[in-house]
């Protein structure tokens, strides 16, 4: 035996007179390194350590003693020996006297870890693994693991010079940290392990791994995609991945914040979000790995980050936006928790944030900023704005129905609307053209959000709060945003999904052939257009005529006008809808308001294309064959009526319209003679349809706000009677006016009949809305006489009053102020 494996003391020279664990540790050494450990004499050690398990700490120690003596003198070989003893000890003792064993060991392993030798690195990696699996009987009240998770991180980031030396000490590494997680996570007493200092080293050990060979793949170097390479090499990226998994898949719900966090920091110090591919692919790692009940703590995390770099480069925010669309994507399958609204005010924010940047960045382009640097900025900018558009769009798409709705009512609370404070408070930070740029962008997310939205009841997904304003932005002069209006209330009116058969506006020859889906219509929305369809004819009504329509609006609006047909259409709402034609091509005949040529073709084109469509959908036999005549005589005498030839390039438009040539156009008369019968009121087409003034027409887009107020103060001073006018001259041609009252009967008798008529022809509607625009005249009123007479209490501070324009402050003495008896003591 080796002299020097004898303990020195008393009994140095006397072998027989050692203690019996120290002569079976000693036996398990061979002469020979190379011979290997002895199985017959390790069997022994093992049976006596089984035997007598308090003597494990002792074995333990006096082994940890050789090993540190053998590791100094750079023994290797029995160092291989030891562990390997240590190891066979430690998968066959499960007992109480384990721990002070396992404390032995681990300062062994510690040892080995902190040599500069690889070979005893992975030697030490591998023990620690080993011990790693096993599962120990009681928890353990003392043992921490700190150094281990700070050496296992080191060698993650080995810059080892040999190429394969490198990649066995980070795979050892990774490996090292996978047997800590394992050992950690499941015990209670562990939990300092997710604490921030071990995660801020975990984490971005693994990321590291796993960026470096996705860098190897875009610098043109395959990576192997298993574990195991071709050469029997493992492969890092791979194991971290599986590790990083595994640590997430793992985490309880009060440490998601501090496992989400050092990748977002990671990212940040690494420059990755642009370009963003690993980015994203770590959180989709994330998002598949976690609990889904954990999902919002991870979309929180990513917008508080968004927050955090809100005046970084547009190309960074670009791509946490893309990040947190992938987050989204996955979370909106699941649950989402409270943050729904959450995640669309913080990009609804960045994307004003964003325009706010865009239009600073064009107004500083001419000073100090060349044109195509600036260009530059200003579509990066765009890429982040239709980044957070997808976003919305997506998340919101893929929410369920009852959710879906409050974030349509949501996003509709943000765009900027004119005459509301909204819009004031826009106009004045960003103006017309920033306005204009969110108003477009908030719409095309609600089409994406209201994409393939299904409401059994039309006023429950269009609530006169979502409703109004939405009307509202439908009549501004902007043909763009009109379409943008008309497309999102094709996505909701549009249940059935007949939109893409009825694509393009054109005269339908058979619309039988189109096979479209209907439903009788139910009672819910019989009420709805009761109460809101003369709004939806008044948009139609002023949307058609606007100067700047194309051929996509007239598409549009009679797609407006078809779906209205098949799904909200009863035999009075026909009606209606036949009476709103009529009345859109008596305005283009009249044209009263001066439109263009080609408004007053399409418009013509637009009746014609829907009539059409209206009359095979009745299936009236006399109707069609009226509106078919009218149809063959356009084709032969005036082709530019009709939505074939008006909207083709370069057709020609003729100077006027011929009023005479009756039969050119649709006529009230006949269309009331072929709809008399059971079924249809056909006499109310005899009353023209006149569109409702509403308090809508204050805040439309032909006046910003203050031009507004100040047309009306204009109109309110024009209107002001001068005195000189007051004292009217007194005349004989007066005086005989005054006795003569006949011709005054005859107007008050014809007023009479006229009013009669209305009341028992027009339909409800009308007559309802003509009351109320008349009460809220006489509100008014009362409001102003209220103000004017009703005064606050006075104050000892003064009172305000303006008189003659100028403003007055009358103060009031205290002993001159009567207070109520409860009050005086």
């Amino acid at each position: 035996m080796d002299p020097e494996n004898n303990e020195s003391g008393v009994c140095g020279c006397c072998g027989p007179l050692r203690p019996r664990y120290k002569r079976l540790v000693d036996n398990i050494f061979p002469e020979d390194p190379k011979d290997g450990l002895s199985k017959s004499d390790m069997e022994k050690l093992t049976f006596y350590a089984v035997s007598a398990p308090e003597k494990l700490d002792r074995i333990g120690a006096y082994l940890a003693e050789r090993l540190s003596r053998d590791v100094v003198r750079h023994r290797y070989g029995y160092v291989v020996i030891a562990m390997e003893a240590l190891d066979q000890l430690l998968m066959a003792c499960h007992s109480q006297s384990i721990k002070p064993f396992v404390e032995s060991f681990l300062h062994m392993v510690a040892k080995l870890l902190e040599s500069r030798e690889p070979d005893l690195q992975v030697l030490g990696t591998n023990s620690f693994v080993k011990f790693a699996n096993i599962e120990e009987d009681t928890p353990s009240y003392h043992r921490r693991y700190d150094f281990f998770v700070s050496q296992f991180s080191a060698m993650c980031h080995s810059t080892h010079e040999d190429t394969e030396t490198r990649t066995r000490i980070r795979v050892a590494g990774i490996k090292g940290l996978q047997g800590v997680v394992r050992k950690t996570v499941n015990d209670e007493l562990q939990a300092i392990i997710w604490e921030p200092q071990h995660m801020d080293k975990l984490i971005p050990s693994m990321l590291f791994n796993m960026q470096d060979s996705e860098d190897l793949d875009r610098a043109g170097h395959p990576s192997t995609p298993s574990v195991a390479g071709q050469d029997g090499e493992e492969n890092p990226a791979a194991l971290a991945e599986s590790c990083f998994r595994e640590l997430l898949g793992r985490a309880a719900y009060g440490n998601m914040n501090n496992a989400v966090r050092p990748v977002l920091v990671h990212l940040d110090n690494h420059n990755l979000w642009d370009p963003n591919e690993f980015a994203v692919s770590c959180f989709r790692i994330i998002m598949y790995s976690i609990q889904a009940q954990h999902s919002h703590h991870v979309i929180q995390q990513v917008l508080n980050h968004l927050d955090t770099h809100n005046k970084n480069t547009p190309r960074v925010r670009a791509g946490i936006v893309q990040v947190l669309l992938e987050t989204v994507a996955i979370a909106a399958k699941g649950s989402v928790g409270p943050t729904v609204l959450e995640v669309f005010n913080t990009l609804l924010k960045h994307l004003r944030m964003s325009v706010d940047f865009e239009l600073g960045e064009s107004s500083r382009r001419n000073s100090n900023i060349s044109v195509s640097s600036g260009r530059g900025k200003e579509s990066e900018e765009r890429i982040v704005q239709n980044a957070i558009i997808q976003t919305i769009g997506f998340f919101g798409g893929n929410l369920p129905d009852y959710q879906r709705a409050e974030v349509m009512m949501f996003i509709m609370g943000k765009v900027p609307v004119y005459g509301t404070p909204c819009h004031t408070l826009d106009t004045v930070k960003i103006g017309h053209q920033g306005t204009k740029r969110i108003q477009t962008m908030l719409l095309s997310s609600l089409i994406m959000v209201t994409s393939g939205f299904k409401s059994k009841s039309m006023a429950a997904a269009l609530p006169p709060p979502f409703l109004d304003p939405l009307f509202s932005i439908s009549l501004m002069e902007d043909s763009e945003l009109r379409q943008l209006v008309l497309e999102i209330l094709h996505n909701i009116i549009d249940r059935h999904d007949n939109r893409a058969k009825l694509r393009g506006i054109r005269i339908i020859p058979n619309v039988a052939a189109l096979k479209i889906k209907r439903e009788k219509i139910s009672k819910q929305d019989v009420a709805f257009m009761k109460k809101h369809g003369q709004q939806l004819y008044r948009h139609i009504y002023l949307g058609s005529k606007e100067e700047d329509n194309v051929h996509k609006n007239f598409e549009l609006l009679f797609t407006t006008l078809a779906i209205l047909t098949i799904e909200l259409a009863n035999e009075e709402v026909v009606i209606d809808l036949i009476r709103l034609a009529i009345a859109l091509q008596d305005m283009a005949l009249a044209n009263e308001e001066n439109m263009p040529m080609f408004i007053r073709c399409g418009i013509m084109a637009l009746v014609a294309a829907y009539l059409n469509f209206l009359s095979q959908m009745i299936a009236n036999p006399p109707f069609c064959q009226h509106i078919s005549k009218v149809i063959e005589l356009r084709n032969l005498d005036a082709p530019y009526l009709l939505p074939e030839h008006i909207f083709r390039d370069k057709c020609p438009i003729p100077e006027s319209l011929d009023k005479e040539d009756r039969l050119l156009y649709f006529q009230t008369a006949d269309m009331t003679e072929c709809l008399a019968g059971p079924g249809y009121n056909a006499e109310r087409l005899s009353i023209p349809y006149v569109p409702q003034v509403t308090d809508e027409d204050r805040l439309t887009r032909r006046k910003s706000f203050v031009d507004t107020i100040s047309l009306q103060v204009d109109i309110m001073s024009n209107s002001l009677p001068d005195k000189s006018q007051l004292a009217e001259e007194i005349t004989f041609e007066t005086l005989k006016k005054a006795i003569d009252t006949t011709g005054l009967e005859e107007q008050e008798r014809e007023k009479r009949r006229q009013v009669m008529e209305k009341f028992q022809k027009a339909p409800f509607e009308e007559i309802a809305a003509h009351c109320e625009s008349k009460a809220n005249m006489l509100h008014d009123r009362l409001a102003q006489i209220f103000e004017l007479t009703i005064r606050p209490p006075p104050s000892p501070s003064g009172v305000v009053s303006i008189s003659a324009g100028h403003t007055q402050h009358q103060s009031v003495p205290v002993y001159e102020m009567k207070f109520p008896d409860l009050c005086v003591y």
